[in-house]
């Protein structure tokens, strides 16, 4: 299978195309955010995988939105991180970490002294977030000062600089899913009339500016960027005429660095019919990059090898089959049946629906 082939990537070589795609797991929940002996295991159970994107993990408090999700911003953080990264590299994994701002995708009780969340602007997404409550709505968010923004920016840089330093092979981006710095880039969730709304260059100026910020401190070729081009009615995020050109306009510029991949997740939802929908994501913007590029959302084995040698991309990143088949490699190369992933322990502490899925030898026995 093309799906299992080494590939180069920038510097790194790879064992295979099948990579572990950002799975939020909030198994965090200790007062510090440090991941624990239990993240650990998690990883190296699913160490086969090409390469293993991290569960997005958060720049600062402020950045946070979902409960008990690991930072990357504090010593103590850092320090919790090098035992994961440590026990993947032992096992030969491949291990990137994802750093993440939710912006408005957030709530007061997340917040420092129980503030509102921010954003580009004043807008409410309308939503629902996980808290210590359950499910709860989203709040109207404050816009953002241009001083703040120049601060977040620097809390990217810190908390790439930050992953680095806990031995991670690389840092991917993450500007999608409706998040802070996807929220800057569509008109439903950016008003703003300044130097960072409106034109496409002002809608995308605070991503290049993060993206040079960390470029500083990680090697081009070893920083992935995440996007979600065709989110819609999901997040607060709606597709209009304008977003198409808004992320051509992006991935075009994107040519100009050396990354590590661009990662391209197809839509969640049913678009509508309007030309302006870009229903092909990954052939349409696919083919404007000119680097590496991984393709995720929706795949099986089969669709992802068929995606693989048809030559539109060159890895898959596998999101909810990673959860209940840490030896999902193995079970690819094998064709044995898949076990399903119990949606009720997504979130929920301890081992249960985490690291207690058995690998297919072991339950063929």
């Amino acid at each position: 299978m093309e799906l299992l082939k080494p590939v180069q990537m920038g510097s790194l070589n790879l064992a295979n195309r099948v990579f572990m795609a950002p799975l939020t797991r909030s198994r965090a929940n200790n007062e510090e955010l440090v991941p624990t002996d239990l993240h650990a295991e998690y990883y190296v159970q699913r160490a086969s995988a090409g390469l293993i994107i991290t569960e997005g993990t958060v720049i600062s408090p402020q950045g946070t939105g979902y409960i008990n999700v690991p930072g990357i911003y504090t010593e103590a953080q850092v320090e919790a991180w090098k035992k994961v990264t440590a026990a993947v590299h032992e096992k030969d994994g491949k291990i990137f970490m994802q750093i993440w701002h939710v912006g408005r995708m957030s709530h007061p009780h997340f917040q420092p002294e129980g503030k509102a969340p921010v954003a580009p602007s004043a807008i409410n997404p309308n939503e629902e977030v996980f808290t210590p409550q359950g499910k709860t709505k989203t709040e109207t968010p404050r816009a953002l000062t241009k001083e703040e923004i120049k601060g977040i920016v620097q809390d990217f840089k810190n908390a790439a600089a930050n992953a680095m330093k806990a031995g991670f092979d690389g840092v991917e981006i993450h500007s999608s899913n409706g998040y802070l710095i996807h929220q800057f880039f569509n008109n439903c969730s950016n008003l703003r009339t300044d130097e960072y709304g409106g034109n496409d260059e002002n809608k995308t100026r605070f991503f290049f500016e993060v993206l040079d910020a960390v470029k500083e401190v990680v090697p081009e070729d070893r920083i992935g960027v995440r996007l979600n081009p065709m989110l819609h009615q999901m997040m607060g995020q709606k597709v209009d005429e304008q977003t198409a050109k808004t992320f051509e306009y992006i991935i075009k510029r994107l040519n100009n660095y050396n990354l590590a991949y661009l990662h391209l997740s197809r839509p969640f939802t049913e678009l509508g019919k309007e030309d302006y929908f870009v229903q092909d994501v990954i052939g349409h913007f696919g083919k404007l990059y000119k680097g590496f590029l991984v393709s995720n959302a929706g795949y099986d084995g089969e669709s992802g090898e068929q995606e693989i040698a048809s030559q539109r991309t060159q890895a898959i990143a596998y999101g909810r089959p990673y959860i209940a088949n840490p030896d999902l490699v193995e079970r690819f190369a094998n064709g044995w049946e898949l076990t399903k992933p119990n949606q009720d322990t997504f979130y929920t502490p301890g081992k249960e629906g985490y690291t207690d899925y058995e690998r297919y030898a072991v339950t063929a026995e």
